[in-house]
């Protein structure tokens, strides 16, 4: 978990978040066509899920207002009384409610109080620092041990000979961050011995046109993973709680990531180089992970959406739970691998 203590939702909550929230989605997309203004820090601090009990509550912005959402979907304008008091009436004869905001530390919204009942926020805000973390019940070398002892599941094929390449040696405008090799991801630790990232050829072209098609729009694409050995796969089962199992694959079938043909990634501004914010957190494991998450600003998801249509046009799919990751068309095609990065020839680097 996080050090923020955002809560880890259940699979069938966010199963049935995500249907709930389909049609609006595609609602407010329709809107969106236009790239929208930025707004202020003070409303990215108070956009996102907040939840009592079982009851969820969404604060987004959309064409400059912002929206309270309630559990049953119906949307209602908030207007600002003051930094941290907001009202809100549901209908027009509906008498007004008050909601009052009470921030962390680094000023962030952590909650509001509205009809004397305290909505927590349970996702990680908009502090790129908040990250989420899971604790194992088994310490990282022992699930390490363990996973490397293993063998993937057997296949019966036939499939594609491997044909990795390092995707820097394709295009230098790639930028990487890969997660699993820094402590900043979901288990606090390293994972990967080296910074690296691979993809089967025909899936590392089609990634390439996609960053060209980006770089004549002003953006680039930062790769937070790809190929991943399928013992990493079985780590981070074996690490994850079962209620976060939905934002991990079962290495019982294995990972489109093990056969070369995923990638997980963002966009980043090339003139200033700095990731672009979306509406939730790379591994984030909440709503805000789904693609059509209608939350965030809408920026954020004119983004989000940009960098969808420029993925899909060469061959990829998004995951249904996670904006950031990216399934390419032929994945069946190749089998599951179970290579580490320093066991990767030269030659399959070029």
């Amino acid at each position: 978990m996080s050090h923020r203590a955002p809560q880890l939702v259940s699979k069938h909550v966010l199963a049935g978040a995500l249907c709930a929230l389909l049609l609006a989605a595609r609602v407010s997309a329709q809107t969106e066509a236009a790239k929208p203004p930025d707004v202020a820090v003070a409303w990215k601090q108070l956009v996102g899920i907040y939840a009592h009990e079982d009851s969820a509550i969404i604060i987004l912005e959309r064409a400059g207002a912002l929206y309270y959402r309630s559990a049953d979907g119906a949307e209602y304008p908030l207007h600002e009384r003051s930094a941290d008091q907001f009202t809100f009436a549901k209908g027009a004869q509906g008498p007004p409610q008050t909601i009052t905001l009470s921030r962390n530390a680094s000023g962030g919204v952590a909650s509001f109080a509205a009809a004397d009942v305290t909505y927590t926020r349970t996702d990680a805000g908009a502090d790129a620092g908040g990250f989420y973390r899971v604790t194992p019940s088994r310490s990282l070398d022992v699930l390490r041990t363990e996973a490397l002892r293993a063998a993937p599941p057997a296949e019966s094929g036939p499939f594609r000979q491997p044909d990795l390449v390092e995707l820097i040696t394709l295009d230098p405008a790639f930028r990487l961050d890969i997660r699993y090799a820094q402590s900043n991801n979901f288990l606090g630790t390293p994972v990967y011995s080296q910074a690296r990232a691979f993809m089967q050829r025909p899936a590392a072209a089609a990634l390439v046109q996609a960053l060209h098609q980006l770089h004549s729009l002003g953006y680039g694409l930062l790769i937070h993973d790809a190929y991943r050995p399928w013992y990493v796969t079985k780590i981070f089962w074996d690490a994850t709680p079962a209620a976060g199992h939905i934002f991990v694959a079962d290495p019982q079938a294995g990972s489109k990531h093990n056969r070369g043909c995923a990638v997980d990634l963002t966009l980043y501004d090339l003139a200033s180089g700095k990731p672009i914010e979306m509406p939730g957190l790379y591994d984030e494991m909440s709503a805000r992970s789904f693609p059509e998450f209608p939350g965030g600003t809408s920026l954020q998801r004119w983004h989000r959406e940009l960098l969808r249509r420029a993925m899909q046009a060469q061959g990829f799919t998004v995951d249904e739970y996670e904006w950031w990751h990216f399934d390419y068309k032929d994945w069946k095609q190749y089998p599951i691998l179970n290579i580490a990065f320093e066991s990767l020839s030269g030659a399959a680097q070029q």
